[in-house]
């Protein structure tokens, strides 16, 4: 493809050399850089890519983008096109690279704290379930058709994220969903894609090692609604405190869902048990094979954007009874000795409560509540002591263990838990740094009708040890625990 069809819809500053060249790979990587390769500086997190230029230029890079002021020696080595915003011009340039591909599907994205995961997959099940084809971008995995592709984070870096979606468009898919995660709108990883729709599930506390308060965290992802078109639909949660406030400067047309008022999308919870849920929405009654009032919203986000992708009311009501938890997403495990094991990715402070209060309301009181929690290395340390509380609050007995600690000493992450506590409050809790030790603790400590909680990883099949991968999946772990004390 010409240079200059690439840089079509860039913001260029100055050019040095000919774009009227043919590039044969894009890349910000200059790792990958091979000859012929036009090369995008973009300062990132931990590293900038305009120091690597010059290793672009070893390789045989014959394009350089960049968006800082550069020393001209290099500049008789290969065409120099600088840009107003080298992150802004990656997503575009990327985009032209694939043919745009985002604007042949009907591209659905979700964002929020909690529940992208579920509202983004359920709506991938629920258009496959009716016959659809259609592409999924998520946490868990990703997927074009039934094709499963394994992912690295909840949102791709652009080059990646249109070749997915270039991959959508030759298979046919007519949908697509996807997760958008706060770092992905502020890293302009999906700047330009063309949405057909927008979703926000809630807003509560996480991601402040990145963001530097709960206002810019909010307001980037209000940025997303406030780019969507005006042909497009924004739908958003009325009752969480910034769900008005998300759509208040979009151009698309507005939406609400709720459960405790009348609005575009009104839901009841009729009934709860711990293998479904009796509920009601716009006055059509359906049972449901999830447990809690977060995932009713979940649920009710789904219908209502099933609804507003123009499918029949009926058929998605149906299809509702028929979808089933995402993976890691309040599983739930049945021991032989009446023991429920519950295995959720609840891994913010708001996240915990909600699993929490979904379990008591189902229990009862008719046994204890038994949690296994931990909290990541190398992120957001404030809701440690937070969800610390959290769980001792809502649980009658705690276990403390590691999560994926990263690079950060297990031992720290802990202590950083046990300081949210006070002393009467710290009886409550054992605290075990092996995460395969501390359920088979909780295990040993319930009593037939107990609930275990072991929140934090959920879908995960790894823990994350000084930048290593070891396998570790914690339904694998409750599955042959109880296995063996069955036998």
């Amino acid at each position: 493809m010409k240079a200059k069809k690439l840089i079509q819809k860039c913001k260029v500053i100055d050019i040095h050399g000919d774009v009227d060249i043919d590039i044969k790979g894009i890349t910000s990587d200059s790792r990958q850089v091979k000859p012929g390769f036009l090369f995008i500086a973009v300062e990132g997190i931990c590293t900038d890519g305009h120091a690597y230029i010059g290793k672009a230029i070893e390789q045989e890079a014959t394009l350089i983008v960049y968006d800082k002021p550069m020393i001209e020696e290099y500049f008789s080595k290969a065409t120099y096109v600088r840009v107003e915003n080298s992150a802004v011009a990656l997503a575009q340039i990327a985009a032209a690279w694939y043919g745009n591909p985002s604007k042949h599907l009907t591209l659905v994205g979700v964002t929020g704290t909690n529940g992208k995961t579920t509202v983004a997959t359920l709506l991938y099940n629920m258009v496959r379930a009716m016959g659809h084809s259609a592409g999924l971008l998520s946490t868990v995995a990703n997927y074009v058709n039934d094709e499963r592709y394994p992912t690295t984070h909840t949102t791709l870096d652009p080059i990646l994220l249109n070749e997915f979606l270039r991959k959508m468009v030759d298979a046919g898919c007519e949908y697509a969903f996807m997760e958008v995660s706060s770092h992905a709108i502020h890293q302009k990883r999906v700047y330009g894609l063309h949405f057909e729709g927008g979703i926000f599930t809630n807003l509560t506390q996480d991601h402040l090692d990145y963001h530097k308060n709960m206002l810019e965290y909010r307001n980037v992802k209000k940025s997303f609604f406030d780019d969507l078109p005006a042909s497009s639909f924004a739908l958003s949660n009325y009752d969480d405190k910034n769900g008005s406030v998300m759509l208040q400067n979009t151009k698309a047309e507005q939406y609400f869902y709720s459960l405790k008022t009348v609005v575009d999308f009104k839901g009841r919870i009729v009934e709860k048990h711990f293998d479904g849920t009796y509920i009601e929405f716009s006055n059509k009654p359906l049972v449901v094979q999830f447990v809690g009032v977060f995932n009713v919203y979940n649920l009710l986000a789904v219908y209502a954007g099933a609804l507003l992708l123009g499918f029949d009311r009926d058929e998605v009501l149906r299809v509702l009874t028929l979808l089933k938890p995402v993976a890691g997403r309040f599983q739930t495990i049945r021991s032989p000795r009446n023991i429920t094991a519950i295995v959720d990715y609840a891994h913010t402070p708001d996240a915990l409560t909600n699993v929490l209060n979904a379990i008591h309301e189902v229990l009862n009181k008719r046994g204890q509540v038994i949690t296994v929690v931990g909290c990541g290395g190398n992120r957001d340390k404030t809701k440690r002591p937070i969800m610390a509380r959290e769980a001792v609050r809502l649980s009658d007995r705690v276990v403390f263990t590691s999560d994926n600690p990263r690079f950060e000493d297990p031992q720290e992450i802990l202590n950083d838990m046990l300081n949210g506590l006070t002393e009467e409050e710290k009886s409550a809790v054992i605290s075990i740094l092996d995460r395969r030790e501390a359920i088979k603790t909780a295990y040993a400590l319930a009593k037939p009708g107990d609930v275990i909680l072991i929140a934090g990883k959920g879908h995960e099949d790894y823990q994350e040890i000084k930048g290593v991968k070891h396998h570790f999946d914690d339904k694998e772990v409750v599955d042959e625990l109880m296995n063996k004390l069955a036998n």
